[in-house]
């Protein structure tokens, strides 16, 4: 019986962190999934780090080419929220995996820009540009549970 659930322990504790590993923390924050979510998926800020979270924000007049600019506090609250969870800040799972390609002093703008994304997702143009898909940061697209952090 002791051997059982020795084994059984085992077994359990290097199943259980292979699908943690694969899973990023969802964004909870309503401020952040309103704000954001009107454009986009809200993107989980494990995938930067709180350099380029807070550089983001700070450039909100020229999000990407639109204009996304938000009163302050609702910035404040989703900077506080981001830089807190960031990738550099979590660094647990998927998070640390994907910190692992980001310069010790870079300051990444564009998730899709990340190597460990370019290493995962290198399709051809047709991919992206298919109706569907439309842009590589549809994660929605090819991921119908990334919202919940669901990357499989």
């Amino acid at each position: 019986m002791v051997l059982r659930f020795a084994i059984l322990t085992v077994l359990l504790a290097t199943a259980l962190p292979a699908t943690a590993d694969d899973r990023v923390p969802p964004v909870t924050d309503p401020v952040v999934l309103k704000e954001c979510g009107v454009c986009h998926m809200p993107f989980q800020p494990a995938f930067l780090p709180a350099r380029s979270w807070s550089a983001l924000l700070q450039g909100l007049g020229d999000h990407f080419g639109e204009d996304a600019s938000l009163p302050s506090d609702a910035v404040e609250t989703i900077r506080a929220y981001m830089t807190g969870n960031a990738g550099d800040v979590v660094s647990r799972g998927a998070a640390r995996k994907f910190m692992r390609w980001v310069a010790p002093d870079g300051t990444p703008q564009r998730i899709t820009e990340n190597p460990a994304f370019a290493r995962k997702h290198n399709f051809p143009q047709s991919v992206w540009t298919d109706p569907k898909v439309v842009a590589k940061s549809n994660c929605l697209a090819c991921h119908p549970r990334a919202a919940d952090g669901h990357y499989e």
